[in-house]
């Protein structure tokens, strides 16, 4: 018998990968990254979203990231979800069977993206992974740029079949789609984008895999309390840091032509609370030192609520 997973909830913070000159992923930064991510007070961490990029690491980096993050978590006590995410489905349930027996609180988890599987091929991805590990709750992970993004009549008719799917992370949507997304899935756990977490749970979702934490960890956290203390500041605030990326975060892609994860790096080394620069893991482009810095005094001129007097 399969035990229902508690769903999760809360700002939960991405585990990013510090780059170091020779572009290798500099390992001893990462150690001081999580533990400042579990000093900011998130309710869990996750690796390998767009912004942990899981779609530029080897298998060899991937298991030592999922070992160093399971170890680092269980002694501490922190929630931790892995993603297993690859464009080959094969390769996807291979890592799930590779992580399951570190423990996770969940693993993340993408459809396969070199070819947009249908409906019923999704179906198929997520029995077989289910079958490989059964005992591990799965989130879907289904931004804005999937290649195939399930509505949510096809995620409920996922859910209905497999109970240990807790939870997903959706771009939201209207008045409408929070509607239907109350009445079609009142058990799942949806996560909204950072800077929409506000308005989003007050909706219907339950948290965020949060964009606003690779800004400032402790500061989407302070966001998060004030949503359940102060709503109405809370739905203010969202406005703020919405207009925020609006006007300094995402000009910088189309300046620079990046992608969502340096715009993510960006935002973290301009946070400065934790060792790590803009760069990506070959072959991507990073935002330049100059454009990071006049990002970091925006945000600090802008959002100060964020940031405490050490950052």
């Amino acid at each position: 018998m399969i035990m229902q997973a508690k769903p999760p909830e809360g700002v939960w913070g991405a585990v990013l990968l510090p780059v170091d000159r020779r572009g290798e992923i500099e390992w001893s930064a990462l150690q001081e990254q999580l533990r400042a991510l579990r000093g900011s007070g998130l309710q869990g961490i996750y690796t390998n979203g767009t912004a942990g990029e899981f779609h530029s690491q080897t298998e060899h980096e991937f298991d030592r990231l999922s070992q160093m993050v399971a170890e680092f978590c269980h002694a501490v006590a922190l929630p931790f979800q892995i993603g297993v995410s690859h464009s080959n489905a094969r390769v996807a349930r291979e890592r799930l069977a590779r992580v399951a027996s570190l423990r996770p609180d969940a693993v993340q988890v993408t459809l396969p993206d070199w070819w947009a599987p249908s409906y019923e091929e999704a179906e198929d991805f997520f029995a077989g992974l289910a079958a490989t590990a059964p005992k591990v709750p799965l989130i879907l992970y289904n931004p804005p740029h999937a290649k195939r993004r399930l509505n949510l009549d096809e995620i409920a008719r996922l859910k209905a079949g497999l109970p240990m799917l807790v939870g997903a992370k959706l771009p939201g949507g209207n008045e409408f789609w929070y509607e239907e997304l109350r009445r079609k899935l009142p058990d799942l756990a949806v996560f909204i984008p950072g800077h929409f977490m506000a308005s989003g749970c007050l909706a219907g979702g339950r948290g965020s895999y949060s964009n606003v934490a690779c800004l400032s960890p402790a500061g989407a956290v302070r966001w998060w309390h004030q949503l359940r203390e102060d709503p109405a500041g809370a739905l203010a605030f969202e406005a703020r840091v919405a207009g925020f990326m609006s006007e300094h975060v995402l000009p910088l892609a189309a300046r620079h032509g990046l992608s969502n994860a340096a715009l993510d790096k960006a935002m973290a080394a301009a946070g400065r609370w934790c060792p790590i620069g803009p760069q990506l893991l070959w072959p991507y482009s990073s935002a330049p030192d100059a454009a990071v810095i006049a990002l970091g005094a925006a945000a600090r001129r802008q959002l100060p609520e964020l940031f405490s007097t050490s950052q």
